[in-house]
């Protein structure tokens, strides 16, 4: 795959995470697993679907004879042993409970479990992420910049959309702190945060979704400033000047990434000489 369908790949995966996340609770929380995004990012990873009894397992082939096996169920235990093994501990037949040996495998399975839940879905992640090819140059992301440009010249806002949210990947933008959020608006943006609970927000873009207005606004705007703020709700609405405006935005964007190539050239001189091609932001 290209380096946009990677990284676009890249996006949904951290969507997923985030969205199984929230779905993860104690017993007492009454919360369940959302099975659903959960089946999705199993399908983006090293492991293969296996249906045993009444259990869906997620099988990832090990050397040694044994198997990396997730269980998908509201625990998300992850496994290194055989699925023989698992069945006994999860989803054992009567007979099988008449064994000594396999009552303690089910009341004790710490020898076999690596991690559950959250640890769980933050292994799969990886695995995922880990997959894909995220390395780009120059021409990757001038690409980029002209598809959002022609999209917002031609009014398409699912691309403009789609451009953005990969120059925010790359750059590390995200949503808004809850003051500087704007109805049928799409923002992202830098955040610092700063002891006392202080936000510096910013650089930061906007897009209207209702007239596809696009602006910039660089400087960083705290938290705690109510007339940056109202200055920077302005802007987004269309009541004052951005700093740049329009398909510029994505000059700057471009450039941005730019800058963020030259730090890493700086700060990795030897890996550079080895590689000529950059890994995207994690």
């Amino acid at each position: 795959m290209s380096f946009k369908e990677n990284l676009l790949k890249k996006i949904e995966i951290n969507q997923l995470s985030r969205q199984i996340l929230a779905s993860i609770g104690s017993a007492e929380s009454g919360l369940k697993i959302d099975k659903k995004a959960m089946r999705r990012l199993l399908e983006m990873s090293p492991f293969h679907y296996q249906k045993e009894r009444d259990l869906d397992l997620y099988i990832q082939k090990l050397d040694g004879g044994i198997d990396r096996i997730l269980v998908l169920d509201n625990e998300l235990p992850i496994y290194e042993t055989t699925v023989e093994d698992v069945l006994i501990r999860k989803s054992p037949y009567t007979r099988e409970m008449l064994s000594i040996r396999n009552v303690i495998k089910i009341l004790k399975d710490s020898d076999v479990k690596r991690s559950r839940k959250e640890a769980s879905l933050e292994s799969v992640q990886k695995q995922c992420i880990d997959g894909l090819d995220l390395t780009y140059d120059t021409s990757d992301i001038e690409a980029m910049a002209k598809e959002g440009a022609d999209a917002l010249e031609n009014g398409y806002t699912d691309g403009i959309l789609e451009s953005l949210s990969l120059f925010a990947e790359l750059l590390n933008y995200q949503p808004p702190p809850k003051a500087f959020r704007i109805r049928h608006h799409e923002i992202y943006g830098a955040w610092t945060e700063k002891q006392g609970g202080e936000i510096l927000f910013g650089p930061a873009v906007s897009l209207s979704r209702v007239d596809n207005s696009l602006v910039m606004l660089e400087d960083k705007i705290s938290s705690l400033d109510k007339g940056q703020i109202a200055h920077f709700l302005r802007v987004g609405q269309g009541e004052e000047k951005g700093s740049i405006e329009g398909k510029e935005v994505f000059q700057y964007l471009t450039a941005a990434v730019a800058i963020q190539l030259s730090l890493i050239h700086i700060s990795e001189p030897t890996r550079l000489r080895r590689k000529s091609r950059m890994p995207s932001s994690a």
